[in-house]
């Protein structure tokens, strides 16, 4: 058992230190250009990324908002069940999150997913709209990168194919973004 633990957390720091901090500034820069145009951001992902998308958008919505003179425009598209049940029902599950980003997004507004594999349906599929939209795309994938990796404008890549870790480093990279608003003045200047 030891053995397996210390195995585990070495492959987590090689997932984390696999991330790239200039990709990691560039799309904090990114959201906080949305925040200064009053744009919306939405954050969208399946399974243990639907999760961390909703506490990605509670941590900014909250925490950041708190220190900012002007509250942080952010959704998480993941937390309606009933929206969601219906829409997966009515049409089909790669719908679920295109449909709702067609009654809420603008140009220069922002979606965000993580996405171990980067090949969710249901995810592309929003990209795309959201491109053809003029909304600012970032994909936070796994190793295997996936279509997201081509579909989005920016895309941050873990260098892991484990679903554990990958998602652990993509809550770390989303609390990056959220602590930057929150413990560096510069970003909280409109």
């Amino acid at each position: 058992m030891q053995t397996w633990l210390k195995e585990y957390v070495a492959a987590q720091h090689n997932a984390l230190n696999s991330v790239s901090l200039e990709g990691v500034e560039r799309l904090i820069q990114t959201v906080r250009a949305a925040w200064l145009r009053d744009q919306q951001i939405f954050a969208i992902g399946n399974g243990g990324s639907a999760a961390n998308a909703s506490h990605f958008a509670t941590d900014l919505g909250k925490g950041s908002s708190d220190v900012l003179p002007r509250r942080v425009r952010v959704l998480s598209l993941t937390d309606n069940a009933a929206w969601l049940t219906a829409l997966g029902n009515d049409y089909n599950f790669e719908d679920a999150y295109l449909r709702q980003l067609q009654n809420y997004a603008k140009s220069g507004d922002v979606l965000i997913t993580a996405s171990v594999s980067g090949n969710s349906p249901n995810l592309v599929k929003a990209f795309n709209w959201a491109n053809e939209q003029g909304l600012e795309t970032i994909a936070i994938v796994g190793a295997k990168r996936g279509e997201l990796s081509r579909t989005a404008r920016q895309t941050l890549v873990i260098e892991d194919t484990h679903y554990g870790r990958v998602e652990d480093v993509q809550m770390h990279v989303l609390h990056m973004l959220c602590y930057a608003f929150m413990e560096l003045p510069e970003m909280q200047a409109l």
